[in-house]
């Protein structure tokens, strides 16, 4: 006995933007669904099953997956399901011998529910590799000058990828309309470039999907869909297809795209800042199918454009911002230093026309009012001014039509349709009112946007417009609306007037300039210093990658590399970039790296201060020789050999260094230079100016290098004698096994690299949150066994998170890039993670923290 899955409820014109499309019952015919129950038995299964397998969907309900796949493939499809994490997760295999040995098919797996959803498509002879296009594609996109010929660019790549006949991309506005702001076409094929369309053409859920599945394939338009047959266990229920590759067409897309004479579409969303940007909508005028291979790297790209537009839009809002704030910054100070300008409203008029474009200014001071440029009369001012005195609440506001405030405004549209208003003081009563005139602009709507009722195919309802002939209507009554980036420069331009307004000192104008320079020799010294880091992790990522046979010592090598820079900087600055401890060095050093063998490593010297440019170079190096004496030599293996790290300075003040290794297994010199004997032979020459020698003695491997005296400060006063060093305790490999983990991080890149250690450790699941509100409400609703807090979110820091974990008993761990220096009062017993971090370092802390915990509550 089996049920078809289907709608209950017919869509008409009361419930469209209701259509449950995630739950359509039907699948398009190119390929065939299989859905598994937690028995791996068949729960349901497209009617067309019959055309792949050898068994039909009728016979297939209810049998063991065994039955009805490939041994082979089954074990494949088995190590997929244990990758997938996350609701949306999906994972695919190429060229998988999915129901027998004849036939090779392209598979997407993913969970829907309780069931294991595998969808299959006959495997293409053609399969694109994506790493050459994305290269090229991407090779492309950086070499645009602007914003429009970055989208035009990215439609032709589409395009090129895809084949279809047309590809545009079409944006989104703040109400949810759209327009095609870029596109690519095939010869002979009308242009929709410039056309907008109403916020309702697209509704709410298909919005919701397009976040959800970035990727969507319609193959061919005229095909019969193929619903799906659902065993006796899945009576009543509905397979949710929200990110099936196969989910069919609601019946009211399929009549829009045949009205416009398409026969296959293709969409990739434009996700940006976790925001639904755009589409990359592509048409084709027949049926078009590229194979999942190809589709696979188109939906890449979609990914890697939408970062670069993000990466982008953020460039040249921050540019602006940048001006503004400077330009902010220098009426501030010019107010400073002259309070009565405050006073005058023409200059302060004239000061916020340089921050923000508009087309006229109306400043109300004291019930005094000045106007400059287009603006409404001052009678018709003052009805925007009570307006402002009794809705605004002292804060900024911002429209593109003033009329939907002010109905009276409606007559002064032509010249003044919208306004930014800018409080000056905390009090209504002071305000600058920028005025925008009214943009006539003729808009070409892709048919009437008022869609008219008509009778179609599926009955009195909202039927798609017949076809997309542009035509005219003229948008009256409104403005060119303000941007973000000006609603945010009119706030700091608002905040700045307030602070001068409560404190006018000549003491506090003084020390405004003094800042102002401070922050201008900080930013220098800041800019100078990163663009350094990066150039050199930008070389070590260069060098790394030439030396490295595999990916994996890639990696391996690569953090070894990144964590001794980032010790080096811990120390250096703790002291504000002061001189640093050559033993304090080597101690961690010893710490990060040989863990039970510290006790091999012997030194022997007085204290000595490095200048902090000598101690990152040293700390490199000592890291390499740390690395090769614990891989190949005196520290390898079962061997019990020694390291023997002495120092001096001679008659000239040069610090002269030796490492000495015995006791260990034979060496000879490398066949092969890596760039880890590049570090140690040439980073003391060519950074400090000084002399670096290596031997392979029959006894072990020596190393001699001299430190020029202009970097050595003298000793510390704390003599090093000759001591062993006790091996600290060993935390537990996985730590976190079986416990559900909260992840607050804001940064993406930073975030999925912690989840990846946090499952590395055992963690049975991890639970993301960028913001404190999202991890506030995950403690409360999930009740995580262990939390890792960035300490900086965003604009705000983790504490309130610390303090509802600390009031549940939950343990946490901080993780900081702000150093050793941060001190967080009240939290001097949790442990932090200094960026950039190992599994090792967060499972010392896990460790730590889930110990203190079992000591005081004595569950853990």
């Amino acid at each position: 006995m089996h049920t078809v899955d289907r709608l209950d409820d017919p869509v008409d014109l009361t419930n469209c933007d209701r259509e449950p499309i995630h739950i359509l019952g039907t699948i398009q015919p190119f390929g065939v669904l299989v859905s598994l129950d937690a028995e791996s038995r068949v729960r349901r299964a497209s009617a067309n099953l019959g055309d792949f397998a050898t068994l039909s969907a009728e016979d297939a309900l209810g049998r063991e997956a065994e039955e009805i796949f490939d041994a082979g493939a089954l074990v494949a499809l088995r190590e997929r399901m244990q990758l997938l994490r996350g609701g949306d997760a999906v994972e695919r295999l190429f060229g998988v011998k999915l129901f027998d040995r004849r036939t090779a098919y392209d598979v997407a797996v993913h969970f829907s529910g309780e069931e294991f959803v595998v969808e299959a498509e006959p495997a293409s002879s053609n399969a694109a590799e994506a790493g050459n296009p994305m290269r090229t594609f991407t090779g492309r996109l950086r070499q645009a000058e602007t914003t429009q010929s970055f989208l035009r660019e990215a439609a032709r790549q589409v395009k090129s990828l895809t084949g279809f006949d047309r590809v545009m991309v079409y944006r989104f506005d703040e109400s949810g309309s759209g327009e095609v702001v870029a596109e690519a076409l095939s010869p002979g094929i009308d242009s929709f470039y410039g056309l907008h369309y109403p916020a309702s053409d697209i509704p709410a859920q298909a919005r919701r999907l397009y976040l959800r599945n970035i990727f969507r394939v319609i193959a061919d338009v005229t095909a019969q869909p193929v619903p799906l047959l659902s065993a006796e266990s899945a009576r009543g229920t509905a397979l949710d297809q929200s990110i099936g590759l196969l989910r069919a067409v609601s019946p009211i897309h399929v009549e829009y795209l045949r009205n416009m004479g398409v026969g296959a579409s293709l969409s990739i969303s434009i996700i940006v800042e976790g925001r639904l940007w755009g589409l990359f909508a592509c048409h084709h005028y027949g049926p078009r199918l590229p194979n999942l291979g190809m589709r696979t790297t188109a939906e890449l790209f979609g990914q890697l454009f939408s970062f670069m537009l993000e990466s982008r839009l953020r460039s040249e809002t921050s540019e602006y911002e940048l001006r503004a704030r400077r330009a902010s910054d220098r009426i501030m100070a010019t107010v400073a230093q002259n309070p009565s300008l405050l006073n005058d409203p023409a200059w302060l008029g004239e000061v916020t026309f340089e921050l923000i474009p508009a087309d006229g200014v109306a400043v109300f001071l004291e019930g005094d009012v000045s106007l400059s440029g287009l603006t409404p009369t001052i009678e018709q001012c003052g009805e925007i001014l009570d307006y402002l005195n009794a809705e605004a609440a002292g804060n900024v506001v911002t429209t593109d039509s003033i009329a939907s405030l002010v109905p009276a405004a409606r007559v002064h549209a032509d010249i003044a349709a919208g306004m930014l208003a800018i409080p000056l003081s905390r009090s209504p009563r002071n305000h600058i009112v920028l005025f925008r005139a009214e943009q006539l602009r003729t808009v070409r709507w892709a048919g009437n946007p008022e869609k008219s009722v008509e009778h179609g195919p599926n009955g009195d309802r909202l039927t798609p417009r017949k076809s997309f002939e542009a035509w005219t209507r003229l948008v009256q009554g409104t403005s060119l609306p303000f941007t973000k980036a000006e609603r945010q420069v009119a706030e700091t331009l608002r905040n700045g007037m307030l602070e001068v307004l409560l404190r006018l000192a000549d003491d506090a104008a003084l020390e405004r300039e003094r800042a102002h320079d401070r922050q201008e020799v900080l930013i220098a010294e800041l800019n100078h210093r990163v663009r350094n880091i990066l150039s050199l992790i930008r070389g070590l990522i260069s060098q790394t990658e030439r030396s490295s046979a595999t990916i994996e010592e890639f990696v391996f090598n690569l953090d070894g590399r990144v964590q001794a820079l980032a010790r080096a900087h811990d120390q250096v600055t703790r002291d504000h970039w002061g001189p640093a401890s050559l033993i304090e060095l080597l101690d961690v050093e010893a710490s990060a790296y040989l863990d039970e063998r510290r006790e091999a490593l012997v030194m022997k010297g007085p204290d000595m201060l490095v200048e902090p440019v000598a101690f990152t170079a040293l700390a490199l190096v000592f890291h390499e020789l740390m690395t090769n004496a614990a891989k190949y030599g005196a520290l390898s293996g079962e061997h019990t050999g020694t390291v023997l790290i002495s120092w001096r300075r001679d008659a000239e003040g040069d610090l002269l260094l030796d490492w000495v290794e015995s006791g260990g297994p034979p060496v000879a010199p490398p066949t092969r230079r890596g760039f880890g004997s590049v570090i140690i032979e040439t980073s003391i020459p060519h950074d400090l100016g000084g002399e670096a020698s290596i031997e392979y003695r029959r006894h072990g491997f020596e190393g001699h290098f001299r430190i020029p005296a202009r970097h050595v400060i003298g000793t510390g006063g704390t003599p090093a004698a000759e001591r062993p060093r006790p091996a600290p305790p060993q935390p537990d490999a996985a730590p976190l096994k079986g416990l559900k983990v909260l992840l607050a991080e804001d940064n993406m890149i930073i975030a999925l690299d912690a989840e990846s250690h946090l499952f590395d450790l055992g963690a049975a699941d991890v639970l993301v949150a960028p913001t404190t509100e999202e991890a506030l409400e995950l403690v409360e609703q999930a009740a995580p066994d262990f939390a890792a807090l960035d300490y900086n979110l965003g604009d705000t820091t983790s504490l309130p998170v610390a303090e509802r974990l600390r009031e549940r008993g939950i343990p946490f761990a901080f993780m900081t890039g702000l150093g050793d220096t941060l001190e967080i009062e009240g939290f001097d017993d949790v442990p932090m993670v200094q960026k950039p971090y190992s599994a090792s370092q967060i499972a010392a802390a896990a460790a730590r923290a889930l110990a203190a915990a079992g000591a005081g509550d004595g569950k853990r």
